[in-house]
């Protein structure tokens, strides 16, 4: 009997509270969430271990390949069209090269 008589008072003494004071009851306090234990490899900059992407930031990673990518299709690009420019200004310098005789 007392400890319904302790479980009503209780709850009569958080029903009494304001709601701001009861808003702190449902705050999540986080409490594992402090980033101090981390599972698996340190990650590094990707200057300070060049030879190992495993342990590369992900941003850094993400940067990188991207980079990597975009110079592979630019250099196929210009590969794969680099004569196209030359016969059209080879034909240009003809026609100006008769002009002028």
């Amino acid at each position: 009997m007392a400890t319904w008589a302790a479980v009503a008072a209780r709850k009569a003494a958080e029903l009494s509270r304001t709601p701001y004071q009861r808003s702190s009851i449902l705050v999540h306090r986080r409490g594992l969430a402090s980033g101090g234990d981390h599972h698996g490899s340190k990650k590094v900059n990707f200057w300070e271990d060049p030879m190992s992407p495993s342990r590369w930031k992900e941003e850094h990673f993400v940067i990188i390949s991207l980079t990597g990518w975009g110079l592979a299709i630019y250099g196929g690009y210009k590969f794969f069209t680099r004569g196209k420019n030359d016969q059209k200004e080879e034909g240009s310098k003809k026609e100006k090269k008769e002009e002028k005789v």
